[in-house]
């Protein structure tokens, strides 16, 4: 396919080229991936100046984007990868290959950095794909690529979602790019310079507060380097709506569900008792009761509803044939669904590229999955418009990633997102909560393409 570029593509290809350390914030559907490979094929070829590359993804995007997005391309087709993903010695045998592009799932960063302890460190670009998940500065990953960052010459960040949880998510992610000019050197430096205290216990500090001009100051200092797009201003996509779908418990489903929320103990209908001995493990079992069935201490699960089900199989029944992309959270719900929509031939999707295929060339009428492994990268669009989420995540960045799977450059009809939610249960405050959370990523986004602007004039 040849590639003709939208005006916003070769501006982010520019920006690329133009910044050694840089990172691209754009929106879902910009098409962050055929950016990206024309910049490093323009930088191995033209310009000399990149020569072995490292491309560190979420597992599912490894395994089926960069190469698979490469080889679509006229101008990408002829780009060698060589796909460090499965067992030790596939890794090995990967990670030996003279193909100029390695991709590695992040899960793998920790043991490529302690495998090549001993050797000198090849990759002169590293290219991080979804960088947020990069933003604890505790975690292994980040400690792992912080270990050999002096020793990469180019840094490109992408993501849509930079900041999921709030401005504190920002400083792992900008170090990665300058080491710490910009932010601060340590977490500590950023977090003394631009919040305050919230609420604490003693010297256990619970929340950390923007202090007043923080909200523009971090943007105005990251915007040299950063590229904010957003796909509202540069694609003419169809409209996403989404329908909360609202289910009421029977009388004594919501009176075990209430006396369960007071008590922190259950005793279940088939004998079973199930415990939350603390505030999250409460909040988790109340979910787990949402979508119908509790999991106890010994891993058995014990069902309490079939209310969601219910209003589930009417949506897909309703579809009319139409192909239906179902979100789970639990791996009790996965098996309850599967059981119940037995009649569509539902398939589970874990990542499988073959997977992938049929479900767009429409062959699945209902394909169930976890957020977590369609959420990054992945082009679904041709499969279908209907999304369920049969259960709400906590999480917006994965939230917004699991809808960008069909609401992308390519979907030619609207976008139906139907939520199902238990009246009065904790339903209600997951969809308040990931709204709420939207409020500052936007901000952010807002902010650092208003000082782009200030910056090119």
């Amino acid at each position: 396919m040849r590639y003709n570029p939208h005006a916003y593509q070769s501006r982010a290809v520019g920006h690329i080229i133009g910044h050694p350390y840089c990172a691209l914030f754009l929106d879902m559907g910009l098409g962050k991936t055929v950016i990206t490979l024309t910049a490093l094929k323009e930088l191995m070829n033209d310009y000399l100046e990149s020569d072995k590359i490292l491309v560190i993804a979420p597992l599912s995007v490894a395994r089926n984007s960069w190469a698979s997005e490469a080889l679509k391309w006229d101008h990408t087709s002829d780009m060698r990868f060589s796909l460090i993903i499965g067992g030790v010695r596939e890794r090995e045998k990967a990670m030996a290959s003279d193909a100029p592009v390695h991709v590695i799932n992040r899960d793998n960063v920790v043991w490529l950095v302690s495998a090549l302890k001993d050797r000198m460190w090849p990759y002169d670009t590293v290219v991080v794909d979804e960088s947020s998940s990069f933003k604890n500065p505790q975690s292994k990953r980040f400690k792992a690529l912080r270990s050999v960052r002096p020793y990469i010459r180019r840094m490109v960040l992408l993501t849509g979602t930079p900041s999921p949880n709030g401005l504190m998510d920002l400083w792992s992610q900008a170090y990665l790019l300058d080491l710490g000019k910009r932010l601060g050197r340590t977490l500590t430096s950023y977090r003394d310079r631009f919040f305050s205290p919230g609420r604490r216990n003693g010297a256990v500090v619970y929340d950390w507060r923007l202090k007043k001009g923080s909200e523009e100051m971090i943007p105005r200092l990251l915007s040299d380097i950063c590229l904010s797009m957003k796909a509202n201003d540069y694609l003419e996509l169809p409209p996403s709506i989404v329908s909360p779908v609202t289910i009421g418990l029977d009388e004594s489903e919501m009176r075990a569900y209430k006396d369960f929320e007071r008590e922190q103990l259950m005793t279940c209908a088939d004998g079973g008792e199930i415990e939350a001995l603390t505030a999250a493990a409460l909040a988790n079992k109340l979910c787990q009761f949402s979508g119908g069935a509790v999991y106890d201490t010994e891993g058995g699960w014990h069902e309490v509803s079939r209310a969601k089900l219910d209003a589930l199989a009417d949506l897909v029944e309703g579809a009319n044939g139409q192909p239906v992309l179902v979100y789970y959270a639990y791996r009790h719900e996965l098996e309850r669904i599967m059981a119940t929509l037995k009649g569509y031939g539902p398939e589970e999707f874990r990542g499988e590229p073959e997977t992938l295929k049929r479900w767009n060339k429409g062959m699945i009428r209902v394909m169930v999955c976890h957020p977590a492994s369609v959420a990054y990268g992945l082009n679904m669009q041709s499969g279908g418009h209907i999304i369920v989420w049969y259960s709400l995540t906590w999480s917006l960045e994965l939230y917004l990633q699991a809808n960008a799977r069909l609401l992308r450059q390519g979907q030619t009809k609207p976008v139906l997102i139907y939520r199902l939610s238990c009246i009065g249960t904790i339903d209600t405050r997951i969809a308040s909560i990931l709204e709420g959370k939207d409020d500052c990523q936007e901000a952010l986004l807002k902010e650092i393409r208003m000082m782009r602007e200030e910056l090119k004039t």
